[in-house]
């Protein structure tokens, strides 16, 4: 195998691997940083569909201290509150950097101030944005800056496994696949960065770019990183309903709502006065995605088992200039977002789970930084609207300066070349086989079954299915089979099986983390236990790999370093209720 030494290796070229690169660079220009994106940088990931826009306190009557009240009590308080309070005081900064060295500039008000709208969840419109399309404007100038450096960028290159040092004490780089040739070739590095997003598609109705299929969570479980809260998976509200073409899914962003659009029912029923009759619409992402799925499981909802958004009494005018984008999204599919109302669907979108890190963005692995959606514990039960794009920003920025630090410090250890020789082999075995299972089959088998049983409603007995079902699915995918087994490049049928092997992995964990949580909280809904549970449940769940296809699984408590429980019980709380 052909072997690539760097200082810095980072997997993901979204908002948390391109800010990292820029600041790993920036701190120590002498340093080769190596970049591995699955697509084209500047073109691929979640991060540059983003919408609506990012979370910052500028405004002289807003405070950090709300923007941490939002957060923790959107995240059903089991946050870790180390971290939200870096988001929230990091995120100034952040956005600082943002305009002035990296060139995103930002809409501005008429007082020639950057603009804030409303989002859900918040107290104060703290929301900056660059019109509907803020992620196209983020993404395209960080890869300005990433080209206007030194820094190596390996296009159409997915990692598969990390590697180890020889002592086992460290992370050491990793085990990458050149889509293009098919070949598998070896990147050791002093400091290894992990960021290329969630797994959100592992439902049959989702939202992010199709490149994300877990494949960072996946590789660092594999090597031993430590997760928490994997049961957390969002669903936003408003996915556009457009039948079998791709559009099936994509977001009409949040400032629609906070905008004053409104959700009716397949009987016309403004429903959101029934669930949250304060917040109505304005409701949280969780609260308003459960109750638009109750309503289309009443029958309540349309013939294409959706709901209605309507933002036309906004008027054409105000819709058509403050959200161009997703107006044109809404125009694809035959159908007028400024005039007339629009199908509807709860769609999967983010993991509030993930390796569990600290400020510094330090996984208990050795050599190994984790920051963006691959990592837990910022957003607790639930994310906010806007803290999205924060958190691989300020993130982002934390795993590049940590990084250069720890590389700077380091030198270089060789890696197990036995353990990477027997990776190797095992992501070439569907190519020896002349038959076995279809690639296909078991992703929309797996999809279904994630939507049915762990999705937006959950019961013991359905994750209990889904948990012996996906055992099964892992092994079904031990032995699919590569039907062009001479044709490397390009081989979509390959980096599938790559693909629904990570999905499982990701699958696994949430599965068994919903079942072990007894209790309702954030975007976590057990039908048999619809209540909040305080005194049993303000924990934490962690897991980490087993013997064979067991998963040890701990329970922490939340550690209330700045909250107390008092805190959270008398002043900020709010049970969920069975509606």
């Amino acid at each position: 195998m052909e072997v690539l030494k760097a200082d810095i290796l980072i997997l993901g070229a979204g908002g948390a691997g391109l800010f990292a690169a820029l600041h790993a660079y920036d701190r120590n220009p002498r340093l080769k940083v190596v970049v591995a994106t699955k697509g084209l940088i500047g073109k691929g990931g979640c991060s540059r569909m983003v919408q609506g826009g990012l979370n910052v306190v500028l405004n002289e009557k807003d405070s950090l201290e709300n923007h941490f009240q939002d957060t923790l009590k959107g995240g059903g308080f089991i946050n870790n509150q180390e971290l939200a309070w870096t988001l929230v005081s990091d995120a100034p900064k952040a956005v600082h950097e943002l305009e002035v060295k990296v060139g995103c500039f930002f809409d501005r008000g008429e007082d020639g101030k950057i603009h804030q709208k409303p989002f859900a969840g918040q107290s104060f419109d703290r929301t900056v944005h660059v019109a509907d399309l803020t992620g196209i404007q983020l993404i395209s100038r960080m890869t300005d800056q990433i080209y206007a450096r030194n820094i190596q960028v390996l296009e159409e290159t997915r990692g598969l496994d990390l590697l180890s040092s020889k002592d086992g004490h460290r992370i050491v780089g990793a085990l990458l696949s050149d889509i293009r040739t098919g070949e598998i070739f070896v990147v050791n590095a002093k400091v290894t960065i992990v960021a290329t997003g969630g797994c959100a598609s592992m439902y049959k109705i989702s939202a992010p770019s199709f490149d994300k299929t877990g494949d960072g969570m996946a590789i660092c479980f594999r090597a031993g990183a430590e997760f928490v809260d994997m049961e957390m998976v969002q669903f936003h509200p408003t996915g556009l309903v457009a039948g079998r073409s791709r559009l099936n899914g994509s977001l009409l962003e949040e400032g629609l709502r906070g905008s004053g659009a409104r959700l009716y029912n397949g009987l016309g029923e403004r429903f959101m006065e029934r669930y949250d009759p304060v917040r109505l619409e304005r409701s949280t992402r969780d609260r308003v995605a459960r109750s638009s799925f109750m309503e289309i499981m009443a029958g309540r909802g349309t013939e294409n088992n959706a709901v209605y958004l309507d933002a036309s009494h906004l008027g054409a005018e105000f819709v058509e200039q403050k959200f161009p984008g997703m107006v044109e999204r809404v125009k694809d599919i035959g159908k007028d977002l400024a005039r007339e109302k629009v199908e509807v669907t709860p769609t999967a979108h983010y993991q509030m789970g993930g390796v569990r890190i600290d400020t510094h963005c330090q996984s208990n692995l050795k050599g190994l930084l984790v920051c963006g959606e691959d990592a837990g514990g910022v957003h607790g039960a639930n994310r906010l609207g806007g803290n999205g794009i924060c958190d691989s920003t300020v993130y982002g920025r934390r795993a590049g300066d940590v990084a250069a630090a720890l590389a700077s410090e380091e030198d270089i250890h060789p890696y197990q070349e036995t353990e990477a020789e027997r990776m190797r082999m095992g992501w070439l075995r569907p190519f020896l086989r002349e038959s076995g299972e279809n690639v296909y089959e078991i992703r929309d088998e797996i999809e279904d079954l994630m939507w049915e049983k762990a999705g937006l409603l959950r019961t013991g007995n359905k994750l209990t299915e889904a948990a012996e079902r996906l055992d099964y699915f892992l092994e079904k995918i031990d032995s699919a089979n590569v039907a062009h087994r001479y044709l490397a490049h390009y081989n979509m049928e390959w980096n599938n099986i790559i693909d629904v092997t990570n999905l499982i992995t990701v699958c696994r964990m949430v599965v068994n983390s919903a079942r072990c949580r007894e209790e309702s909280r954030g975007a976590h809904y057990r039908e048999d236990f619809p209540e909040t549970d305080n005194e049993k449940w303000l924990i934490n769940i962690y897991q980490t790999k087993g013997e064979g296809f067991h998963l040890n699984l701990t329970q922490k408590p939340v550690a209330l370093n700045r909250f107390r429980r008092d805190d959270i019980e008398d002043r900020f709380f709010e049970k969920v209720k069975k509606k």
